[in-house]
C-alpha cells in the first residue's frame, strides 16, 4: 500500500476555514485511499500553533480522532528519533529547515515516503513531492 506524509501545515489547513488549502484538505482527507503518516511531533507542533487561537479546542479532538482512524499511521517520539533529526538537522545547518521537519524528514526516508500533504517548500527542498499546491 503506498503512503504519503501528513505535515503540520495539512492538519492546519483542515482545520482552519481562513487556510488557503481548507477545501483542499478536506477533499484529500476524504479521499484518500494511502495510509496516511505522521508523527507525535507533527501533531504536538500543531498544538502549539494553535494554542493562541479560537481553534484550540478542535486540536485535542482531531488528534483523537487520527488515533482511532485506521488509515492513520502516528510515529511516535523516541530518543533514538529524535537524536537522528538532530544529526540531519545539524548537518543541513544552510537550511531553514525546523527540527520537526528533519525528524519528518527522515521518517520518510525511512518509510520510502516521496509524496507529502502539506504546502511547507522545505519538503520540496529535501526532495519530497507536496500535494497542497
Amino acid at each position: 500500500m503506498n503512503s504519503v506524509f501528513a505535515d503540520t501545515a495539512f492538519f492546519v489547513a483542515f482545520l482552519s476555514r481562513r487556510d488557503r488549502f481548507h477545501g483542499l484538505a478536506h477533499e484529500l482527507m476524504g479521499s484518500l485511499q494511502s495510509r496516511v503518516v505522521t508523527t507525535d511531533w507533527v501533531l504536538i507542533e500543531l498544538a502549539n500553533f494553535m494554542a493562541a487561537t479560537q481553534l484550540r479546542v478542535r486540536v485535542a479532538s482531531l488528534v483523537r480522532e487520527l488515533q482511532a482512524d485506521p488509515r492513520m499511521d502516528i510515529v511516535p517520539a523516541t530518543a533514538a528519533a529524535i537524536e537522528a533529526g538532530l544529526a540531519f538537522y545539524e548537518l543541513h545547518g544552510d537550511k531553514e529547515w525546523s527540527l520537526t521537519d528533519c525528524m519528518s524528514f527522515q521518517v520518510m526516508r525511512r518509510e520510502r515516503i516521496a509524496q507529502a500533504l502539506t504546502a511547507d517548500h522545505h519538503f520540496e527542498q529535501a526532495g519530497f513531492e507536496i500535494l497542497l499546491k
